[in-house]
């Protein structure tokens, strides 16, 4: 008579049910158990719950819909500086052609000085950038998180971001004389606020579900700054960012041009200020175009591509 009963299975076969509970229950408490662990997964999870799939777009369609427009715009503005160089609306001297301009910039390139006058402005920028971001997120998050601080000094920020950075030049050249901790000052003084209120405005934006969740799960304190605050607030603090860049790249220009002096080297706004003290308006032009240039340059290169990673790892790209 065949046996009916059901037994476990021997080693050989499938684990039974019953042997293979603890082991699951094991893995979940070890998993549990590791803080680091239970902070990425809230991290990821955060992440996934944001995420939506975005196609890539192809080269060519892409190319077509972000280079050619620009460069539209480029060739429009250079006819219609031409034509008004063309019909006189002003004396050569002080419209010049776009052709005009040219030969002076390249002049200056024959000269051997102008990569060393763009490097000295860009890499002012750039330390002053540096030091005023990492002034600039401590201070943001004191004023996001913190009530008191908030309402001590939130609307001080957002006057200081309102004021023009040049204000700042003559104060500093009092402070600091006419050396590199003038210019460094005033650019500073212009991008500690924007930076700051930029990251402000990235952690008012999150969802108070994402926080209560940390808090939950113990994400507290620097840890939750670490796991939950700055990945939630990425998208405004990369605003705050460029918007930092700017007004330091625009605050340094105001220096340059204000606090000239044979110790601080010849910058771009130095070579705007060279230009108009020879009455010379293609010099002029040219140094513009080249702080144009500039600044356009470091938003593609750096800024735009930042942006469009986090933008589309959160599912926000379309």
């Amino acid at each position: 008579m065949a046996d009916t009963e059901t037994r476990p299975k021997t080693e050989e076969g499938p684990v039974a049910p019953a042997a293979a509970a603890p082991e699951a229950a094991a893995g979940r408490r070890e998993q549990h158990d590791a803080p680091g662990g239970d902070l990425a997964g809230l991290e990821a999870g955060l992440d996934a719950l944001d995420t939506r799939t975005a196609a890539r777009t192809p080269l060519p369609v892409l190319l077509r819909r972000k280079a050619l427009p620009p460069l539209v715009a480029v060739v429009l503005v250079l006819g219609l500086w031409q034509a008004a160089f063309a019909l006189q609306l002003k004396p050569d001297y002080q419209l010049p052609s776009p052709l005009m301009v040219w030969d002076a910039l390249a002049e200056e390139w024959y000269k051997g000085t102008i990569l060393s006058i763009v490097w000295q402005s860009v890499s002012r920028g750039a330390l002053g950038f540096a030091v005023a971001l990492l002034a600039g997120t401590p201070l943001g998050l004191l004023v996001a998180r913190v009530g008191p601080v908030r309402a001590a000094i939130g609307p001080i920020l957002s006057g200081l971001q309102s004021l023009p950075s040049v204000a700042w030049v003559p104060a500093a050249i009092i402070w600091f004389g006419l050396t590199d901790a003038t210019i460094y000052a005033v650019v500073l003084l212009g991008a500690v606020p924007s930076i700051a209120n930029g990251l402000v405005a990235g952690v008012d934006r999150i969802d108070p579900l994402h926080l209560r969740a940390g808090t939950v799960l113990g994400a507290t304190g620097l840890r939750g700054v670490r796991h939950v605050l700055l990945p939630a607030a990425l998208p405004g603090y990369i605003s705050g960012l460029k918007q930092g860049w700017a007004f330091s790249w625009r605050s340094l220009m105001a220096a340059e041009l204000i606090a000239t002096s044979p110790e601080l080297g010849v910058g771009l706004g130095r070579l705007l200020e060279t230009g108009r003290a020879y009455q010379d308006m293609p010099l002029v032009l040219g140094a513009i175009l080249l702080i144009l240039l500039v600044g356009i340059g470091i938003e593609l290169l750096v800024f735009a591509p930042l942006e469009r990673r986090v933008l589309r790892h959160r599912g926000l790209l379309r």
